[in-house]
């Protein structure tokens, strides 16, 4: 299969300008200076878009009367009015003055003011003294040598693909210290790509930079779907991520609702009335002051109470209460959310599958985020599994589809995984063929398995896709046997029991009791699977290990583990897993060193002591 990345292709001169535009980050708050980029990249845009308008109109003027300075015209393309003092060329002019801050600034009121959908959103303080006016000009100069807005380069939305890239690297740059706006694309694709929001209203509550949205539209067009069949409705709580979002929506020309202002869903939602045909979010994971406890009496707990020191089923709830009768949600959480029963939580996601609401899960591989380390899934939860004939889907009534998707991705790094185009449309069409009628689906061992509610209900209501999947051929996974390396196993029979063994070869092992060849109960039973093993560098520890697991309490480990999905990693995690783990924490920590020596720098430059 072809390696497609999902960020799109390299287009040449990114990396001169993120270097530039890093340069400035020692001097400013990390969360800052990525709006200093996007609000020049924002400015650009607009301006290029207005200015191949206006040379279009005043070329056509001798002959088709038209205006370049007739307003309506740029209104009825979906350009933005840039006024004189605003355009471009003259802040390209000015760069290299020292007052190019105060220029940009100035450009910035005047748009707004020309252009009232944009009141309150753009950046204003260039101006500010911690801005190095030396590279904010170098900064402008880089820009200037690219197309945004003009036909060509709207036509390839190179704009598009700049906003994303650094979107990415802001995310990237920031770490767990920033990045909440930004949900990986491959994430957003795989979404967008399972419900296919053809037709209808998308809404996310919680929207970040607007990314679900851009994703949506962008899908529509890809698919000969027309723009206007769908209608954004959106809602974001950090007033300067909704800023980002609506400049990000604004220069794509996508019609949202965003409200007036920026809003928390929970306690103030801006959209009360609103029942969505698709919803596509991204929420915080495992928010603990999301401010429960005034809102005991909701009237979107219609499956229960969500806990207040976890807002995981609060945003559940949230989301079924905003779906219309056939409306379908697709959201990211945190892998808990699938097996939790404290604080009710395991009630509510019983009550809700008692509902038959849950039509697919989702689970990940790590890494795939830059903010956070922890596992997450995906949920796909429809109104209704009925089968609807005008959309292809068949009925599925009593069913929810298991995906366990950990194994898929690529490292892009040393730290991150990405999912690609082919990984996506694996996901995406074994969804699609399960859900929609005429579908040629089949059950694949490890991979995907359609469940019934009653086998739902023998597993505790947990929707860990590992529960339900089973394994492929072990044979495939097992650690090939190394010169001095010794292993503890654990096999699991199909009257559900568990043989644990210690060996120096798990394949050979695995052949024996397959065979028969074992212990004299085991000959009774088939062997299923190997669901976990650890390695060790001596027969003495193995056989240690051994002993422990075969007590009550390692017997318990055991299952506990391989609930919720984590038996390998735990006891003896492989070496990948734990050289990606020692390299997210040795990343983490070059960049709070990066962020102190900048600081240290700062303060022996106002001591004298600076270059």
């Amino acid at each position: 299969m072809a390696n497609n990345t999902s960020n799109g292709a390299n287009l040449g001169f990114e990396n001169k300008l993120w270097e530039m535009a890093d340069k400035m980050r020692g001097h400013m708050d990390s969360g800052e200076y990525k709006h200093v980029v996007l609000g020049l990249i924002f400015l650009k845009y607009i301006s290029d878009a207005f200015q191949a308008k206006y040379d279009d109109l005043a070329n056509r003027q001798a002959t088709d009367y038209t205006d370049p300075e007739d307003r309506d015209e740029y209104s009825a393309a979906n350009i933005f009015w840039v006024p004189k003092e605003a355009r471009w060329e003259k802040l390209r002019a000015g760069a290299k003055q020292p007052v190019i801050g105060q220029l940009v600034d100035d450009a910035m009121v005047a748009i707004e003011k020309e252009n009232p959908s944009l009141k309150g959103v753009l950046p204003k303080n260039y101006s500010r003294p911690a801005l190095d006016k030396y590279r904010l000009g170098q900064l402008i100069d880089i820009i200037s040598n690219i197309g945004l807005g003009d036909g060509v380069s709207r036509s390839k939305d190179i704009l598009g693909r700049v906003y994303e890239y650094f979107l990415g690297r802001f995310a990237a740059a920031e770490g767990k210290g920033g990045g909440e706006f930004y949900t990986p694309q491959c994430i957003v694709k795989l979404l967008v790509a399972m419900i296919e929001p053809f037709k209808g209203r998308v809404y996310d509550p919680c929207c970040g930079s607007g990314g679900m949205f851009v994703s949506s539209e962008r899908f529509v067009e890809e698919h000969g779907g027309r723009l206007g069949d769908i209608a954004v409705y959106g809602q974001e709580s950090n007033p300067t991520t909704w800023k980002l979002a609506k400049m990000n929506l604004a220069i794509r020309g996508i019609d949202t609702d965003l409200g007036q202002h920026q809003g928390d869903s929970f306690q103030n939602d801006l959209h009360k009335d609103l029942k969505a045909d698709f919803i596509l979010a991204n929420p915080p994971f495992n928010m603990s002051d999301w401010g429960g406890e005034r809102l005991k009496e909701d009237v979107r707990w219609k499956y229960g109470t969500p806990p207040v020191n976890n807002a995981n089923y609060a945003w559940i709830s949230h989301f079924i209460h905003h779906l219309a009768p056939n409306g379908i949600a697709g959201f990211v959480l945190a892998n808990g959310s699938m097996s939790t029963s404290t604080s009710g939580e395991g009630d509510i996601r019983k009550a809700i599958l008692e509902a038959d609401m849950v039509d697919c899960m989702i689970a990940l591989p790590g890494q795939l985020f830059y903010t956070t380390q922890i596992p997450v899934c995906l949920w796909f939860v429809a109104k209704s599994k009925k089968a609807q004939p005008q959309r292809g889907y068949r009925d599925r009534s009593g069913e929810t589809l298991f995906i366990d998707a950990r194994k898929m991705g690529k490292l892009i790094d040393r730290v991150h995984r990405e999912l690609d185009d082919d990984d996506i449309q694996s996901i995406s069409n074994v969804y699609h063929q399960w859900r929609n009628a005429g579908g040629d689906y089949k059950d694949k061992p490890g991979w995907w398995k359609s469940a019934t509610l009653d086998e739902i209900k023998s597993h505790g209501y947990v929707l860990t896709p590992g529960r339900y999947v089973g394994a492929e051929e072990v044979e495939d996974e097992l650690p090939a046997p190394r010169p001095g390396v010794f292993f503890v196993y654990v096999i699991k029979y199909e009257n559900d029991s568990y043989y644990i063994g210690q060996t120096d070869n798990i394949p050979r092992r695995w052949q024996e009791h397959i065979s028969g060849q074992s212990a004299e109960w085991t000959k009774k039973y088939k062997p299923i699977y190997i669901p976990h093993y650890e390695e060790f560098n001596s027969r003495e520890e193995a056989v240690a290990r051994e002993k422990e697991l075969k007590t009550t309490s390692g017997r318990r480990w055991i299952k506990k583990a391989i609930a919720e999905g984590r038996a390998r990693q735990a006891g003896g995690i492989p070496f990948e897993e734990k050289m990606a783990g020692l390299s997210a924490t040795l990343y983490e920590q070059f960049v709070k060193s990066k962020e102190l020596e900048a600081v240290i720098r700062k303060n022996l430059e106002v001591l004298g002591y600076g270059k």
